[in-house]
Order: C-alpha cells, then structure tokens, then sequence
C-alpha cells in the first residue's frame, strides 16, 4: 500500500531521435509486445509517466514515448510546468487554443505509430494521450495501424471558452475520418476523465460521444464532494498522479481497465483478449 503515485526513471530505456512530419524528437523504447506510443502529459517525461510507461511494458507491450516538451526524468514542480505551458501556448507545432485544428505534432505522432506498427507484433498499436496531449491521441487514429486510442482527462484546446470546451481537440476532418473508421474498422476510444475537471470539460466528451457513440467507451470519476474514491476537487491526472499501489483505488481501477482495452485490440488472438 502507498499514498503516491507510482514513479519510474529512464533506466533500461533506448533513446533515439525519430524524424517524422517535418519534425524530430527523441523517443524512449522498452519493452517487447505488441506497441503502444505513451504521449506524455505537461510538463514532460515525469517520474509518473515513467511509472505508467513501465506498468505497460510489465504488462507485456512496446512502449515509445516521444519527448516534444519537457525535459525527461525531471520531476513536476510548479515552477516547471509553468515554464513549459509558456512555450506551448505559442508552438505553432501544437496549437493549444486553435478551434477546428489539425496540429502539426498529431502528423509526428501518427509516423510514430505507423513506425512502430511495422515492427512489433500485435494487429496494430495503441495511443495513449493525457492532458494536453489527450486529444493527441484520437487525432493519430486518422492512420489505420492505431486501434487503440486512449483519452486521459484531454485538455488542448485549452478551454477558456464554451467553443473550446465543446471543440473535440481534433480538426473536423480528421474527426469524420475517425468516425468513418468506427463504421468501416470497428475502431474503438477510451475516454477517461475526472467529473469535476475543468481542464478536461464535460463538455468535450458529450462532443466526442455525439459523433462516435456506442465505439467512445468513457471512465468518468466522481471527484465531487464526498466521492467514494476520496479524490480532491481538483484530481486531474487518471492513469498518473491520482493512482495508488491499492486495492479499491479506483484510478488504479481505470489504470487495469485501459490495460485491458489495449490488450482486446491489440493482441495478436482470434478473440482479442490477452493470452
């Protein structure tokens, strides 16, 4: 038992830079299975992501985790997050309050996806994205080798306005490809959120929810007054920051069940369930 989230450094990690939309990053890989592209939440690499981005490699996938911002193996501190916030609300790569964007960093992290499909095993790879990064993940399911894209408490557009709290995080092209895959693929998203997080409104999932229906499979924590969970007013981060080594944690819950989700559309098995 634990009263914090669990943590992880860059040790066993491969570091290599990856070209790819006009842009280049470094990526970090572990891991053997079937693929996942972890997207990190602001402000980069954290001790936390770490710590998820191991769990999934102990649960039996390849794990990339590109670095756009941020400096890896740097623990949060508000000082920190304040500084990479500056310089992402004017990268032009992620447009943080555009309405209707299609965002430069999404056509990186689809020739990441792409990349890693090639290589590993599995019917296709997986895409987690969460806070600024949330939406990220939705928009690389525009290339047919992801199927499992993952929506942590999303975040970008930044929603300083009922037009960005609505906006899905993705342009409405890239949007009608996704659902055009749900019919034709059967692609299916996760969602998961907070319900007192007004940095990934409500909002934003009945958008998502009115245009993919039955194939936008939402987690929804109560963090109101009171809640069962026990969370602060204030929990934002699902798969990171809010989960706990204990049993009942029901962040830790949503952690096993996006697992899962991933293992159901990614595993090489007639039935698509974890071996």
């Amino acid at each position: 038992m634990t009263d914090s989230a669990p943590t992880s450094t860059l040790a066993g990690w491969t570091k290599a830079p990856f070209t790819g939309a006009g842009l280049t990053y470094d990526c970090y890989e572990k891991g053997e299975g079937p693929g996942v592209v972890l997207i990190p939440e602001i402000p980069g690499i954290t001790p936390q992501v770490l710590g998820l981005a191991d769990h999934l490699v102990d649960e039996g996938f390849t794990v990339v985790i590109p670095s756009p911002f941020g400096k890896p193996g740097k623990p949060e501190s508000i000082g920190y997050v304040l500084g990479v916030v500056a310089r992402l609300c004017v990268s032009a790569e992620f447009r943080a309050f555009a309405l209707d964007a299609k965002r430069p960093i999404t056509a990186y992290l689809r020739a990441v996806a792409a990349d890693l499909a090639a290589r590993t095993p599995g019917r296709g790879v997986g895409v987690i994205g969460m806070c600024f990064t949330g939406g990220f993940a939705l928009a690389t399911a525009v290339e047919s080798s992801v199927l499992a894209p993952v929506l942590s408490q999303p975040a970008t557009p930044f929603p300083v306005s009922a037009s960005r709290r609505r906006d899905p995080g993705l342009s409405q092209e890239e949007l009608e490809q996704v659902v055009e895959r749900t019919r034709t693929d059967g692609l299916c998203a996760l969602g998961l959120r907070f319900s007192g997080d007004r940095a990934a409104p409500g909002e934003r999932f009945a958008t998502l929810r009115e245009h993919l229906g039955e194939a936008f499979e939402v987690i929804e924590l109560d963090s109101g007054p009171g809640n069962p969970g026990g969370f602060a007013k204030g929990a934002h981060s699902v798969l990171t920051g809010e989960v706990r080594d204990t049993p009942g944690n029901l962040a830790l819950d949503a952690r096993t069940r996006t697992v899962t989700f991933l293992h159901e559309h990614l595993d090489a098995t007639e039935a698509g369930g974890h071996p």
